[in-house]
């Protein structure tokens, strides 16, 4: 069998189910998260797509998409939502057994549910999967009518596009019912992305990292919808403060570290020698996203 045809094979699993919380839809970034949400509608086979919040525009995107909107979802003192309930209710109305958190503005495309898939028909009975993305500037809205849009748009990363730090994380996929119950992190805000990490590996989940064969397509963006930016979202901000309370011993390095990896050739179980690699790999993009930060 040609990778064409196993791949596929692959793709006529059941549909999983992806889930985020957008922004407002204003200006630059409500241009880059229908970019985003518009690719994840064309994904073969298309997969069940739900947007929580309230925010401005999400409404209308819902519709004007076709996805499922949410509107009442649980915010925190000061207006930001919490993923505990937003985490219960998305296993809830998923369809199959398999779900993804992706940040609303992470393009994604089929070599994601190639992945997913893959990881599907493993002899994994939990799992989860992370991975790095690459950070490209958009600043229009993509034409996905053109012909090949993907393959360009591929093409496009690659060249000009950056990897981001290993500690960067943009999306998870687990099966139910893993993460049913999660501490009431807030969204968009420092230490729960590498909870989950951290959560799976304490528990002996696979966490495997896909880097090598999915290309998840980060938009780049300001954070001026948040007084004190980038470093009060992750760092300095009471909120960021909040989340980190709320996963305890929990840092960047035990937080984003993969026990196993696919890659063009397979799974392959990731040992200390492999990880201290990786790590050394990722120092200069860390130390370049520390200083950004701060």
């Amino acid at each position: 069998m040609t990778q064409i045809a196993r791949d596929t094979a692959l793709l006529n699993q059941k549909p999983i189910t992806i889930f985020t919380v957008p922004k407002a839809f204003q200006g630059h970034i409500g241009i880059i998260q229908e970019n985003a949400i518009k690719s994840w509608t064309l994904l073969c086979p298309r997969p069940k797509i739900i947007l929580f919040g309230n925010e401005e525009g999400i409404d209308e995107i819902a519709k004007k998409l076709n996805v499922i909107h949410i509107p009442n979802i649980q915010l925190n003192d000061y207006g930001t939502p919490l993923l505990d309930g937003i985490f219960r209710q998305a296993q809830e109305l998923a369809k199959g057994s398999i779900l993804s958190y992706v940040n609303s503005d992470i393009i994604l495309l089929n070599d994601f549910l190639v992945a997913v898939n893959k990881l599907q028909v493993a002899s994994f009975h939990y799992f989860l999967m992370i991975g790095q993305r690459t950070d490209v500037n958009i600043t229009e809205r993509l034409d996905f009518d053109e012909l090949d849009w993907d393959i360009k748009l591929h093409h496009f990363a690659v060249k000009q596009g950056t990897l981001a730090s290993v500690v960067c994380m943009d999306y998870f996929v687990f099966p139910k019912p893993l993460y049913t119950e999660i501490p009431s992190f807030a969204v968009g805000r420092g230490h729960w992305d590498h909870w989950m990490t951290y959560y799976a590996r304490k528990l002996g989940i696979p966490v495997v990292d896909v880097t090598d064969v999915v290309t998840a397509i980060h938009q780049n963006h300001n954070y001026t919808h948040l007084s004190g930016g980038r470093s009060a979202a992750y760092v300095t901000g009471e909120e960021a403060k909040q989340n980190a309370n709320l996963a305890g011993d929990v840092h960047m390095a035990n937080g984003s570290v993969a026990t196993w990896k696919l890659t063009p050739l397979g799974l392959k179980k990731r040992n200390s020698l492999s990880a201290l690699f990786s790590f050394l790999v990722d120092i200069p993009r860390y130390t370049k996203l520390v200083k950004e930060i701060h």
